[in-house]
């Protein structure tokens, strides 16, 4: 399918992106045509959607249920005050509409689960996962990797993030290294929305990188930062043989 052309506006918008070397008007093209599902819109989930309705991505598919509570309020940058007590999704998909009227943008309230995820996957090319619960992340992993996606994982906890990515057919996936839901893990945590943003940046940069070809992804790899000491630094995860998930699929 031919990719679809800019419009005069959209070269202004996206003037001094395009500029960025191997972007040019192939690859703001490419961001048009892409659609990318997010699994969580808050904190975390919420910034990679800004980021990408900012860079033109042309659809947002954004799965997350609930009203807003005030302790929303430290990291979810798509809420206003006076929202409190409202679902989360009307004020989500209406700050993304500000931005960029021109994305088509899906909103779903629920979070994602075993009954929905291949519905949900199916709508996009790439799959962002930045949900607080393993039953969630895990969900979306399989499905995924079922429906042959990338998804970029992140996540946060204190003052540490991480970003990774898994292509199926070519890294393992989440179940390689957590097989099952963690027995202590909670949805509510440590958080500063700042930790949550670092790690939300770079993975809407990962999703960049995977539609137009740009840079180098951080495919079958995780970057791990500790922001109390500013230390980063990357490990190769890995691929399980006998992951119940994803076994045989990568090489």
């Amino acid at each position: 399918m031919p990719l679809p052309e800019l419009t005069a506006e959209e070269h202004a918008i996206y003037e001094w992106q395009i500029w960025v070397p191997g972007v040019g008007d192939a690859g703001q093209r490419k961001l048009k045509a892409a659609s990318v599902l997010i699994s969580r819109v808050g904190g975390l989930g919420g910034l990679v959607a800004l980021e990408l309705a900012a860079a033109g991505v042309g659809k947002l598919v954004l799965a997350h249920g609930g009203e807003l509570q005030p302790s929303d309020l430290n990291r979810q940058l798509l809420q206003t005050h006076d929202h409190i007590g409202k679902p989360r999704m009307d004020s989500i998909v209406r700050r993304l509409r500000e931005l960029n009227p021109r994305c088509d943008i899906i909103g779903v309230a629920e979070n994602v689960s075993e009954a929905n995820a291949d519905a949900l996957v199916a709508q996009a090319d790439i799959v962002v996962d930045g949900a607080p619960l393993f039953q969630e992340r895990l969900a979306l992993n399989a499905a995924a990797v079922r429906a042959r996606k990338p998804m970029v994982e992140c996540a946060m906890h204190t003052l540490e993030a991480s970003v990774t990515t898994f292509v199926p057919g070519k890294t393992g996936c989440l179940a390689c290294y957590v097989p099952t839901v963690p027995p202590t893990w909670t949805r509510q945590f440590p958080v500063f929305g700042a930790v949550s943003g670092t790690a939300a940046c770079i993975g809407a940069m990962e999703v960049i990188k995977l539609i137009t070809g740009i840079g180098d992804t951080l495919c079958g790899q995780m970057l791990s930062m500790d922001l109390a000491t500013m230390q980063f630094r990357k490990v190769r995860l890995p691929i399980r043989a006998d992951c119940p998930v994803c076994h045989g699929l990568a090489t």
